[in-house]
């Protein structure tokens, strides 16, 4: 074949290619986003630690500077319900807060909770260099095997990278709480903070004060 069909074929490619509009869809194309971690609730102590962290946001807050208190119970008979008021109350009082027990010339505090269960299987992709760490690991613990006396031992470097990186590791789980901390006074909002974590399925009866919210998601 000549080399003047040759370009003439490449010629018509880029034509028929560029008529086409390859870079073109119907529908927009799903995307991950950026790596990104949210904290898992597993403990009463991270009930204290969201307790302390909302209390000194309204103690740094401009609008509240001067202003009694009211933790207002939200009827809500659920174990954090109950314990997140206990907690932040006494947050509050110890840095200083004005804290009363009745709500008359106060500001309100109020706080929601929402559990979120998503129903649709959902994969994560590792953190950056996890799997760099842990060939590392297995390169590390397999080359004294030859050069010691007991293969035992060649286990004792991977065993020091697991206890350094394992505790940083935490499985993705399908079920969410979004918990909102806001304070209002005569219909203003003042304050409002709202935090997302993850929680263990079977802890999710401890946030059942609010009803779930089944969300269907893929990745």
């Amino acid at each position: 074949m000549s080399r003047r069909w040759i370009l003439a074929g490449l010629g018509s490619a880029l034509l028929l290619s560029g008529c086409f509009a390859v870079n073109t869809t119907q529908v927009p194309m799903a995307a991950t986003y950026p790596y990104n971690t949210q904290r898992k609730m597993q403990a009463a102590h991270h009930w204290d630690v969201l307790a302390a962290n909302e209390a000194q946001g309204m103690l740094r807050s401009r609008a509240l500077r001067g202003k009694a208190l009211y933790i207002d119970p939200n009827g809500e008979n659920s174990t954090f319900a109950q314990s997140y008021q206990e907690l932040l109350t006494s947050r509050l009082v110890s840095q200083g807060a004005l804290v009363r027990t009745a709500p008359g010339n106060t500001a309100r505090v109020t706080y929601d909770v929402q559990t979120v269960e998503h129903r649709a299987r959902r994969d994560a992709r590792a953190p950056r260099g996890t799997w760099t760490a842990l060939s590392a690991g297995i390169a590390v613990a397999t080359l004294p095997i030859n050069q010691w006396g007991e293969p035992a031992l060649a286990l004792i470097p991977a065993a020091g990278l697991a206890d350094l990186f394992s505790g940083s590791w935490e499985s993705v789980s399908n079920h969410e709480v979004i918990i909102t901390t806001r304070v209002t006074e005569d219909d203003r909002v003042l304050y409002s903070s709202s935090n997302l974590y993850y929680i263990n399925g079977d802890d999710a009866g401890q946030y059942a004060g609010s009803r779930p919210l089944p969300v269907s998601s893929t990745w």
